[in-house]
């Protein structure tokens, strides 16, 4: 049978009402009879309800964490970050991993809500603007992650996709690539819309012929999967970039399944820069985002939004990725 301040309360000889402070407001409470108490939770092992303390208070200490993906290593070191600051500042993280699915998206949404969070932490779809405006409703505090913020009444920690996209292409134009594969993901991911604006614009300044793929989810089989389609178009592709590194290395794991040489016959660039990419087997070019440095400064700016109320000035910061080349390219031969 569970043990309820009731029985805690008969064990330390003081009124139920008197626990309830010791829990929810020690300093109203005497230090000899906060003795009593603690002995008595000792005693019988007495956990407190935290969920009933949340429903009474209308808030908690516990921080919601959503993102698409938690299988992407990118999105592991978010969430490390994240948890390490929510945990040196005594808040607990909730992580909920939407699998890039809008609708499981908008369900984690409503079950944080019902869990009493104090804070979001989220890297949306363009579907899940409409949760975010209904925890701005609430007057519940959100900071989106890895996108930018389209409001100056919303904080944002993000990097400057269009730029990395960009530079991605610059790169293999100045080896000497005409023809280049961009494999992308969703577009309803406005990572993948960005970086795809900034792969178009510097295609468009470099005179590159673009043959766009697209994968349903950025995960490694996906990237193995769509090799093959490069592999038989009728452009003459010497170079694919990928908008992120799982799918890069399936795209180099197919490609060597299928006696290609990379960097020779094609050059291959990923994004993100994922632990994985330095140790594969060609070392991956990549676009370096600072993943755990994202999730630690998304963490911060919500517990000081928690922390401050209407006081908190609302921040939209934005990194530029880094070009990290290893050996997965090289100048074309002449």
């Amino acid at each position: 049978m569970a043990i309820s301040i009731r029985d805690v309360a008969a064990r330390a000889q003081v009124a139920v009402g008197t626990v309830s402070n010791f829990l929810n407001r020690p300093d109203r409470v005497a230090e000899a009879t906060r003795n009593k108490i603690e002995a008595a939770i000792a005693d019988l092992n007495f956990v407190p309800n935290a969920s009933a303390r949340h429903l009474r208070s209308g808030s908690s200490r516990t921080i919601g964490l959503l993102v698409p993906d938690i299988t992407n290593p990118f999105f592991t070191e978010v969430a490390r970050g994240a948890g390490d600051t929510a945990s040196e500042s005594d808040y607990t993280l909730i992580l909920c991993n939407s699998d890039e699915d809008p609708k499981k998206e908008e369900r984690h949404l409503k079950v944080l809500i019902e869990q009493r969070i104090c804070g979001l932490l989220i890297t949306p779809s363009f579907e899940g603007l409409a949760g975010v405006a209904e925890l701005n409703r609430r007057d519940i505090p959100t900071t989106f992650i890895d996108r930018r913020a389209d409001s100056l009444d919303q904080s944002s920690v993000s990097m400057d996709d269009f730029h990395g996209g960009k530079s991605a292409i610059e790169y293999l134009a100045s080896l000497g690539h005409k023809s280049i594969a961009w494999v992308n993901g969703p577009l309803s991911m406005a990572q993948c819309a960005d970086r795809e604006d900034g792969v178009m614009d510097s295609a468009k300044g470099q005179n590159i012929k673009i043959s766009k793929f697209q994968v349903s989810q950025m995960r490694s089989q996906n990237g193995y999967e769509v090799t093959q389609n490069i592999l038989a178009s009728i452009a003459q592709i010497t170079a694919i970039f990928c908008a992120n590194d799982l799918v890069a290395l399936g795209v180099l794991r197919a490609l060597l399944e299928s006696g290609k040489s990379i960097p020779k016959d094609y050059a291959l660039i990923g994004y993100d820069d994922i632990g994985f990419s330095a140790s594969a087997s060609i070392p991956l070019t990549t676009i370096a985002q600072p993943a755990y440095k994202l999730g630690a400064l998304a963490a911060q700016m919500i517990i000081n939004e928690v922390e401050h109320g209407k006081n908190f000035k609302h921040e939209q910061i934005v990194f530029k990725p880094e070009l990290v080349i290893r050996a997965s390219t090289q100048a074309l031969s002449k």
